[in-house]
């Protein structure tokens, strides 16, 4: 029988981070983490994967109409930009000097925010 963690998983994507799409439809397109989804480990990136909605008008929104949002993208579709380079990296974690772990670019050594 498996036991169930509580543990979230450690993503090395943040929300803010400029990230580049490197699979899909979009593939190439730089764009902002906005939000993450743990869970479903996905994140939704600006201007990224857009879908169109058809609202009904209602009496809450009475115009109803055609809406474009951006839709979540699996986070292994994503790549950190390094900040310094504006290149694509691989996201390590090392201690700083108080113990706490910190990301770092794998292809310049720098730290990330």
């Amino acid at each position: 029988m498996e036991r169930k963690s509580n543990k979230q998983p450690k993503l090395n994507i943040r929300k803010g981070d400029k990230v580049r799409v490197i699979a899909g439809d979009d593939k190439g397109k730089e764009g902002v983490v906005q939000e993450i989804l743990t869970e479903k480990r996905r994140v939704i990136v600006e201007g990224i994967n857009i879908v169109t909605k058809h609202e009904k008008p209602s009496a809450g929104k009475p115009e109803g109409g055609i809406k474009k949002t951006e839709a979540p993208i699996h986070i292994s579709n994503v790549m950190l930009l390094d900040p310094a380079s504006g290149k694509t990296t691989r996201v390590g974690r090392k201690a700083n000097e108080k113990g706490k772990l910190q990301r770092y670019s794998k292809k310049t050594g720098e730290l990330i925010k």
